[in-house]
């Protein structure tokens, strides 16, 4: 299958950067070799591969300077000269300022972990490395993707139903949340499951928002699935950021609850996981129950298996 025009520029753009490694080269010297001006290389750059070439090649030399660290017996001087780094110093700097710690402590402790938080999942990988490639995934982007995905395919089902299937009352209903929340129909289920995302998307957005909800004509599947790709796309831009600052632990104050509440942003990610992941079996239970022919069960590994994002990577190795 071909990739899409903006993959293969995202893919040709970084490997160009990539490939600078061991050179002294600058910025117009890489937008030559993408026969761009350096202008032009600078704005295309940062937007398929949503960083600038500068900041991409300075992080892959960090990552690349603590695999040295931590796997090869090269000094620390070598290691900060071959970061392109004039001094011992700037490099020192540096290195504490990406990793929280010095280079030669980072070396004592032999951390495995040298990946420094990227929006583009864009790393140096070590040689002989089982990962063919630079694009990682991490449980966020697996978690959050399966939910999505799982969710999409659920809309996708309840719309080749009748107004009057959405809204038959289930044969059984299981209400576990300390909350009140009507999960009584097929409807209702698949509502709870936009509007938990839409609630906490406002909150942690800090913006005000209607508490009992959109009207009844913007729930159906269709107008759902249309919520669901809004409020998804806010959603994982905000949790994204907090997931490249590792600010998981960090928290912030939902005024959307009375009285005004604290949470960690971490939490929070569980929170809609969890309970959504309980609102979408049922919601998987009572499309089956109304006939629907349904793949699945919504696990993960089914998103893994089919989807797979990860698996479309950039090679950065080391020579």
């Amino acid at each position: 299958m071909n990739k899409p025009d903006g993959q293969d520029t995202a893919d040709r753009l970084s490997a160009i950067v990539a490939n600078s490694l061991d050179t002294q080269a600058k910025t117009q010297d890489l937008a030559r070799q993408a026969y761009q001006s350096r202008t032009q290389f600078h704005r295309l750059f940062r937007i398929v591969v949503e960083e600038t070439p500068g900041a991409m090649r300075r992080r892959l030399l960090l990552e690349r300077a603590a695999y040295q660290l931590a796997h090869t017996g090269m000094s620390v001087t070598d290691v900060a000269l071959d970061a392109n780094y004039g001094s011992l110093e700037a490099f020192t700097r540096a290195f504490r300022k990406a990793f929280r710690i010095s280079p030669s402590l980072y070396r004592r402790m032999r951390d495995p972990h040298f990946h420094l938080p990227a929006f583009n999942k864009i790393h140096f990988f070590a040689p002989g490395s089982s990962t063919k490639g630079g694009r990682d995934m991490d449980l966020f982007d697996r978690f959050a993707g399966n939910d999505s995905w799982h969710t999409r395919h659920l809309l996708e089902y309840a719309a080749t139903l009748t107004e009057e299937q959405l809204d038959r009352p289930l044969p059984t209903v299981i209400e576990l949340l300390p909350w009140r929340e009507s999960n009584k129909t097929l409807r209702q289920l698949l509502e709870n499951i936009i509007f938990t995302k839409e609630v906490w998307t406002a909150a942690l957005s800090g913006v005000d928002m209607d508490m009992n909800g959109p009207p009844k004509s913007q729930r159906s599947p269709q107008a759902l699935l249309q919520r669901l790709e809004k409020t998804d796309a806010e959603l994982h831009r905000i949790l994204s950021d907090i997931r490249n600052r590792s600010a998981w632990d960090d928290t912030f104050v939902d005024a959307l609850c009375e009285p005004a509440e604290t949470f960690t942003f971490g939490g929070v990610f569980a929170h809609i996981m969890t309970f959504n992941a309980h609102r979408r079996l049922m919601a998987l239970d009572a499309l089956r129950q109304l006939g629907v022919q349904t793949e699945g069960f919504g696990d993960p590994m089914e998103y893994e298996e089919r989807v797979a994002p990860w698996n479309q990577r950039i090679a950065l190795k080391m020579p």
